[in-house]
């Protein structure tokens, strides 16, 4: 006997009624950020102090927030069926380790002591090109969640892609990096890694493991349970919009002074920043749909490579080069450009999903 749970089960996570204004929120969010960090920079300045290891505390909060409810989708009965879908986790690790960094670096290379020799002093540029290398090395962690929730992406199957990438981190991480910037001493801060997996992946996960086993709890079916599940996380979207909204001020707030005060070298910085992006999207995205990959799997494969793991780009840039620093400030334009720039891929990723088969 089936159960008929279409009229009862709210559409799975994806582009809705706050989706649908959420660029036009981001654009007031990233307006409002500068707007207060320059009138109450004091503000900020408490704000961002409440850190540990190069991790804001407040921000790790709010991308919990955004994270947790994607997490109450992961069905651990079904983990195990993702080793028969190699392809996804192929093209993740190709595009993000074997592509991505060194893209990025001839990026770097061409538009720094090329293409803008004539706006940068040499000894700028080579900062600006560290910080765009950090950023290239390290794949996002948190925030894909998000993205793949907004393209409705399979959520064990994302969970899976992130922790893989995380484990070849630990090894690649330094080796990559070192190659590029020539350097024999970079000690990689490993507290700043394990919190940030600790605090984005296991904390969120284990949240949305018992919320989801108390939500199955008097359910009769597996229908049933992802009934429940989905109900659960159209009322928790909200929250989760809102997260990500008050981060967008917040990055943009501690940033504002800077911003506001270098503006063309910031430009100059975005440049290579959104080619990158968009360029690893389409190559990530085209490739998957070569391989006739399902749009669930698709979707966050492509994102995954796209957005950056800022937090460990910026903590190395500090590290080495100093707080004050042309890298450091790289990294932190990084930041600024994802959140727009995955929109728009989300966004684009959204409209042609029939692109790709069904799953």
């Amino acid at each position: 006997m089936s159960i008929d749970t279409s009229a009862a089960t709210p559409a799975p996570a994806g582009i809705g009624p706050f989706e649908k204004w959420l660029s036009v929120w981001v654009g007031a969010a990233i307006l409002a950020g500068l707007l207060l960090g320059n009138l109450v920079p004091g503000l900020f300045q408490r704000l961002a102090a409440f850190e540990y290891a190069s991790v804001n505390l407040v921000v790790a909060v709010l991308i919990w927030a955004m994270v947790y409810p994607m997490m109450v989708g992961v069905d651990f009965k079904s983990l195990r069926q993702v080793g028969a879908k190699p392809k996804g986790l192929v093209v993740t690790i190709v595009v993000n380790w074997l592509v991505k960094p060194f893209t990025m670096a001839a990026l770097g290379v061409l538009f720094f002591e090329y293409v803008f020799a004539d706006l940068i002093a040499p000894a700028d540029a080579e900062q600006y090109l560290a910080g765009l290398i950090l950023l290239g090395a390290a794949p996002c962690t948190a925030m894909v969640f998000v993205w793949s929730q907004m393209t409705r992406g399979d959520p064990n199957y994302t969970l899976v892609q992130v922790s893989v990438n995380d484990v070849i981190m630990v090894f690649a991480f330094a080796p990559i990096v070192a190659m590029l910037l020539g350097v024999t001493d970079l000690v990689v801060p490993w507290m700043t890694l394990l919190l940030s997996v600790g605090l984005y992946i296991v904390i969120p996960l284990l949240a949305g493991a018992l919320t989801r086993m108390k939500l199955g709890q008097g359910t009769r079916s597996k229908l049933e349970e992802d009934a429940a599940v989905a109900r659960f996380s159209a009322r928790v979207k909200p929250a989760s919009v809102f997260g990500l909204l008050v981060t967008v001020v917040l990055l943009f707030g501690f940033q504002a002074e800077v911003i506001l005060d270098q503006p063309l070298v910031i430009l100059l910085i975005a440049v290579p920043l959104l080619i990158q992006s968009y360029g690893i999207f389409f190559a990530a995205y085209f490739a998957a749909r070569a391989w006739r990959l399902p749009f669930t799997i698709a979707a966050p494969c492509a994102l995954i490579g796209t957005s950056n793991f800022f937090e460990l780009a910026v903590a190395v840039a500090i590290s080495l080069f100093g707080l004050g620093s042309g890298a450091a400030l790289a990294t932190v334009v990084g930041v600024l450009v994802e959140v727009p720039v995955m929109l728009s891929l989300v966004a684009f990723a959204n409209r042609t999903k029939h692109w790709f088969p069904a799953d």
